[in-house]
């Protein structure tokens, strides 16, 4: 039985947010055939905005939408606090959500590297693929939104030394006939807030007791993480240069391969030389 608030929250999505989220959402389906007949989606639920908006976004396509397929709600806890759970489980009660919840122990596992956060990541994805798979899923959905897009660009650009983002779907190299989706690849975070803040919604960070070692040094003396520090330069840039972020994102389906020096391919490198 859906309760009243969580009524007010499935329909403010495709009206009062019908533009900005719902109409995305929809966009990113289409454009890149994220949803097909007989699928059996694992929704991975973190317990954060993001992944909360997309439970309900794909549970709406669910009931209303013309393609028929199943879907499954996981939470992959991986070292959560009581006060962390009790939130979710708070929320997904309130929205409707039939929330299942797997024990990973990642958090405990990665606590003594110094730098945890790649691994755990790592540790994460493969707990969803074989969660799902083993709910009868052939695809996972993550909550990744524009914004995540963008800023990935970033990091890899400043950080990796190349240029690479986060795909809207992408099969999976160690879990046969599994398929990861990002359904909400065109929505923007400011949408997202704005959906929270106007059903007055609470829902968990991170939550992951390890941040503290996943920081560098700001200027002030305080610590940011790398994600962090680079949406402060994003918002910047964008507060200067109006669409900057829109011209980032819409880079990577832009690539001119002859005014590149060199490339990857099937995990072959390629050169502008190759061609000369």
């Amino acid at each position: 039985m859906v309760t009243p608030q969580g009524h007010i929250v499935e329909r403010s999505i495709i009206k009062k947010f019908r533009k900005n989220i719902w109409s995305k959402f929809t966009q990113s389906l289409k454009h890149f055939s994220l949803v097909e007949e007989k699928d059996r989606i694992c929704v991975c639920v973190s317990g954060g905005k993001d992944s909360m908006l997309l439970a309900k976004c794909l549970q709406e396509l669910e009931k209303h939408g013309k393609t028929e397929f199943k879907l499954k709600f996981l939470l992959m806890d991986p070292g959560y606090d009581n006060t962390s759970l009790e939130i979710v489980f708070n929320n997904a009660r309130t929205l409707n959500i039939p929330l299942e919840r797997m024990e990973s122990g990642i958090f405990q596992s990665v606590a003594h590297l110094e730098n945890p956060c790649y691994l755990c990541a790592r540790m994460r994805r493969g707990f969803l693929y074989s969660g799902a798979k083993k709910l009868g899923c052939n695809k996972i959905a993550l909550g990744h939104h524009k914004d995540d897009v963008i800023e990935t660009i970033m990091l890899n650009l400043c950080y990796a030394g190349q240029i690479k983002t986060m795909l809207p779907k992408l099969k999976s190299r160690n879990f046969e006939n599994m398929e990861l989706i990002r359904p909400l690849y065109y929505i923007e975070e400011e949408a997202i807030k704005a959906w929270q803040q106007y059903n007055n919604l609470t829902f968990i960070n991170c939550a992951c007791p390890l941040s503290d070692v996943c920081t560098i040094e700001s200027g002030d003396g305080g610590k940011i993480s790398k994600r962090c520090e680079m949406k402060n330069l994003l918002a910047y840039m964008e507060s200067v240069h109006p669409g900057i972020k829109d011209n980032i994102f819409k880079s990577l389906d832009n690539v001119n391969l002859e005014a590149i020096l060199g490339f990857r391919k099937d995990g072959k490198k390629g050169s502008f030389l190759s061609g000369y």
